[in-house]
């Protein structure tokens, strides 16, 4: 297993520490639901830099982006991020990323998912038909997650950065901890607001940043949080969840993700979600809450009240924040509608559950 900057930090504080993408990462340190709330309520630190970065430079850098994502990244300016994802030659999803753009029509950032970057990559390299200048910074790279209401608050004491006034998917560069360099951005996975600390991994930058943040929360009560809290927060807002929610087998389109996918460009696959939209989805991927007790796990299937099978759950957990089970599923087109009464199969038992908006919280 590869370790993170912070792997001992985390065993010395006494996580619990499971294999993740190949990292040996921190699954939770007090208990999921304390972390949860600590997120939801106040802030938060996550290690999450086995998540993978690529730099794009040059002149055609833009043009291949926008052949192999979904989302427009001509719409980017200096400081702007985008959400998008890279759909492979038959409808589904290599992988979903951010889009950062350091440096109009010149310079981007990718990020990844860690379990996809080698794939994602050679994905993107194969593209690479104009000589884009291409770095993967992935192992080089230190990524910290600050969410929480009063993350900004707290991490604005470290920096001259205007990070308080920092619009969601907007980001900036300068000197954080006294580290040059730094890229803060505020593009969270949790929907409690904060930011992500991005920072080479050289000498001693990740020990000082991870004090310094510490120390700029300790008052307030932060804490370090695990990646099983970061599911659940993740999950209550209804964020996919590459591998569970969306692969090489779903389409941004049945996933919910037409928002990000743009037919003002040309890019892998564009033919087929233009054919998806005209003849419309045969599933879709909807919010589930359980009536009955029990909680939708990953893979569990889903049925009608006949017991026909109509799809299947793709993850699933009581929430925290709800004090309820939920969870995301795709669902044939005729059972995809808010109100909808499902089953789901737990071992020989077929609970009630309804079809629900997303985000749950």
């Amino acid at each position: 297993m590869k370790n993170t900057p912070f792997t001992q930090k985390h065993i010395d504080l006494g996580a619990k520490m499971a294999e993740f993408a190949g990292y040996n990462m921190p699954i939770s340190y007090s208990g999921i639901n304390e972390e949860h709330q600590t997120v939801r309520n106040n802030a938060g630190v996550f290690d999450v830099s086995h998540m993978g970065e690529f730099i794009l430079k040059g002149p055609d850098a833009l043009d291949l982006i926008q052949r192999v994502t979904t989302n427009d990244a001509s719409k980017l300016t200096d400081g702007k991020a985008q959400y998008s994802c890279l759909p492979n030659n038959e409808g589904g999803i290599v992988d979903d990323l951010l889009v950062y753009c350091v440096e109009t029509n010149n310079v981007y950032m990718l990020v990844v998912n860690a379990s996809n970057i080698e794939k994602d990559w050679n994905w993107i390299s194969q593209h690479n038909t104009k000589g884009v200048e291409m770095h993967n910074i992935s192992d080089k790279t230190g990524l910290l997650a600050v969410q929480g209401p009063k993350a900004v608050q707290y991490m604005q004491t470290l920096t001259d950065m205007d990070i308080t006034n920092l619009k969601y998917y907007t980001f900036t560069k300068g000197t954080f901890a006294g580290i040059e360099n730094v890229l803060v951005s505020a593009t969270g996975y949790t929907g409690a607001g904060g930011v992500e600390i991005y920072f080479e991994d050289k000498d001693n930058n990740a020990e000082v940043i991870w004090n310094k943040i510490f120390e700029a929360g300790a008052t307030g009560g932060m804490k370090p949080i695990g990646l099983a809290a970061r599911d659940t927060l993740r999950l209550e807002m209804g964020f996919c969840l590459y591998g569970n929610d969306i692969d090489d087998t779903t389409s941004p389109l049945e996933a919910g993700l037409g928002w990000i996918t743009k037919f003002t460009k040309d890019f892998t696959s564009r033919s087929i979600f233009e054919a998806q939209k005209a003849e419309g989805l045969k599933r879709k991927l909807v919010g589930i809450e359980m009536v009955d007790k029990g909680i939708p796990r990953h893979h569990y299937k889903v049925q009608d009240a006949n017991g026909n099978e109509i799809g299947f759950v793709t993850s699933g957990t009581q929430a925290p924040s709800l004090g309820k089970a939920i969870g995301m599923a795709y669902v044939t087109k005729e059972n995809a509608a808010e109100g909808t009464e499902v089953f789901v199969a737990v071992r020989d038992k077929a609970l009630k559950a309804k079809v629900v908006k997303i985000p749950f919280a």
